[in-house]
């Protein structure tokens, strides 16, 4: 059985709701997904736009996602299950989701939702590393990996 990620909000390559956007209500999508690899001990999400103007543009990371987890909630930084998942600074500066707002005329922009299933029960950087110190170190321990990608145009 292959890795996969989906969303109930968004089906892969199609355009992400508004209000899981900067310019909506800014809510993390619910994720779901099924077939990790056995020996996955934890899961490390990235969200990233390759489309942005200067360079990859890192919107979400989250890392020690308990293995016994097969979904993350909608906004799950705000809800009751926050504490079980540890964020880390995106390239806005903040330790929580924010969503698509690629700069207005720019064209289809594609928010690579990456899930790697991990060997390790933890990983153990500071949040303040940011998300490429996370996938850096995420990709040491990488068993599987599932994409969604999902779309969004100002």
């Amino acid at each position: 059985m292959p890795f996969l990620l989906s969303s109930p909000a968004f089906s892969d390559g199609s355009p992400i709701p508004g209000k899981y956007t900067r310019e909506g209500e800014n809510l993390s999508p619910p994720l779901r997904w099924s077939g990790a690899p056995a020996g996955t001990r934890s899961y490390a999400l990235v969200v990233e736009d390759p489309d942005a103007p200067n360079r990859v543009f890192r919107h979400w990371g989250l890392f020690n996602i308990p293995a016994d987890r097969e979904r993350l909630p909608e906004s799950i930084e705000t809800g009751p299950e926050a504490s079980h998942v540890t964020p880390v600074a995106n390239d806005f500066g903040n330790t929580q989701y924010d969503g698509p707002e690629p700069p207005a005329g720019g064209g289809v922009h594609h928010y690579h939702f990456h899930l790697g299933a991990l060997d390790v029960p933890n990983l153990d950087i500071p949040a303040q590393a940011g998300m490429e110190a996370l996938w850096a170190e995420a990709r040491k321990h990488t068993l599987a990996e599932a994409e969604l990608v999902g779309t969004y145009e100002r």
